[in-house]
Formats: C-alpha cells, structure tokens, sequence
C-alpha cells in the first residue's frame, strides 16, 4: 500500500510539473503575438507610382499677360485710365496690376507718365481718375453750366461722373438748359436756360433771325461773334490744326444722291402717264 501511494504521489508531481510547463509556454505564445510587429502585405509594399506632373492650364491667360506688359506705354496708360474711369475708384500699383496687368512698380515709365497724365490724379500711393470738372451730381452740373453763359462743349462734361449724360437730357428736357449742335463739328454743346426770365420773342424778329444768311464755313462765324465781342465757344482753325498735324482728314459731308425715276423703278402710280414722260433710260 505503502509504494502505491508513493507512486500516486510522484504522479501528480508529475502532472503539476507538465501543467506548470504548458501554462509557462501558453503564456510567452501570447506575449510573442502582441508584441510580433502586423505582417504588411505585398502589394502594399511595392512603391506607388508618383502622381504626374501637372503643368499649368493657364497658358493662354499667361500670355494674354505678358503681351500687355511688352505692349508701348501709350496703350498700358489707356488700358489703366479705362478701369480709372470705368470704376471711379483710387488704386495702389499693386491693384492696378491684379486688375488688369499692367505693372507699374516694374515699369518706371508707365509710372512716370501715369503720374503726370492729366487724366490722373495721384497722392502719393493710389491713382485715381481725374475729369475736367469736379462733379459730382446734377446739382452741381446746372451750376457749371450756369457758368457759361457762352456755352460749355459736352465733350467736356461727359467724364464727369458717370451719370453726367442722363442729366444732361433731364435737364434739357424741363427746360433748364439748351443742348445745340455745333454747325461744323456736330458736337453738342450745352447752355443755360434760366426759367425765371420768360422771354417771348415776337414773330418778326423770328423772321428776321431766321432770314440772316450766316456763312458756310465756322471759322467765319467764329471772326463774326468775335467782331460783335462775343466769345466763341469753339476754336475750329486750332482743331484742325491740330487734326493735320495727327494726319486726320477732315470730315466732308456726304453728297445727297439724287433719285431719279428710271425704267427699272417700279411704278405704282401708272394711272398718272404725265408724271413719267422723262424716264431716264438705264
């Protein structure tokens, strides 16, 4: 009995043993498989391919600018008097640039001759437009031609402010000022009505007015209003003086064609034979 329960006992000896060595080997199994760094698959490890390069889809643009800063100064001057005057706002060289590319601060030309231009006004750091007349509303328009009695030219007016033209209609319309043609030039020119001095003016003085034959030439009429010590509101020998000196032609008035019935005309009034005897053959 004695050797059997000795053999019993080395038994479980035994057994605790191997169970203590599986748990120790279960243990480092698992401390091994959370500290094994994730295996990366193959296809992960191979190199993605560089994205392409991709040029710019802005060549056209690029051009477009670069053609205005290698354009003369003359036309860099226009192209920023226009966005002065289109927007009536003050720039700085740079807004001027971002705007409509012309590069003032690396161009001392364009710079130079923008700051003396008469068309600009500069302070100093911006440029803005500057018209013939400081003015701002109609109001202030009806008090400058008031001014000139004599008339003031419409082309002088017309930058003002931007409205300036529809104003000009309106006042003509109630009768506040009068908007004439000048004879020779075609351009308006503007002069004051004042309401509160109604002048009636008698049919025969209207006949006698209109009976005065006054020369076909301006520059003739001009000596005349100057005889009678009028001031003449246009000066045509020094615009064409100066329109000779730029090669501009000077605008000849064109020829009234005359009608004249031929055969080919259609008539409509066959019924009156008298009124065709003279058909001119074609």
């Amino acid at each position: 009995m004695a050797s059997l329960q000795e053999s019993l006992n080395k038994f479980q000896k035994q057994q605790e043993r191997c169970q203590t060595t599986l748990s120790s080997i279960a243990a480092k199994a698992s401390s091994k498989a959370t500290t094994a760094p994730r295996a990366t698959p193959a296809s992960t490890l191979s190199k993605s391919p560089a994205p392409a390069v991709k040029f710019s889809n802005d060549t056209e643009r690029l051009q477009h600018i670069n053609s205005i800063r290698k354009a003369p100064v003359g036309a860099q001057i226009k192209r920023v008097i226009d966005l002065l005057l289109e927007t009536r706002q003050a720039f700085t060289p740079e807004q001027i640039n971002e705007a409509c590319y012309v590069d003032a601060n690396a161009n001392k030309a364009v710079f130079d001759s923008l700051r003396k231009n008469p068309k600009v006004y500069y302070d100093g750091k911006r440029f803005a437009y500057k018209s013939k007349h400081d003015l701002r509303d109609k109001s202030e328009l009806l008090v400058l031609i008031r001014k000139f009695p004599e008339g003031i030219a419409v082309i002088d007016l017309k930058d003002a402010y931007p409205t300036v033209m529809d104003d000009l209609q309106t006042l003509k319309a109630t009768g506040q000022i009068w908007l004439l043609s000048n004879f020779d030039s075609q351009e308006d020119i503007a002069y004051p009505n004042d309401p509160r001095v109604p002048i009636k003016v008698d049919n025969y003085l209207k006949t006698l007015f209109r009976d005065v034959e006054l020369p076909r030439d301006m520059i003739d009429i001009e000596k005349d209003l100057q005889k009678n010590g009028m001031k003449p509101a246009t000066n045509t020998a020094k615009r064409r003086a100066q329109a000779q000196v730029h090669g501009i032609a000077p605008k000849q008035k064109p020829k009234k064609k005359k009608h004249e019935i031929s055969k080919r005309t259609k008539l409509t009034n066959s019924h009156l034979p008298e009124l065709f005897q003279n058909l001119k053959s074609s």
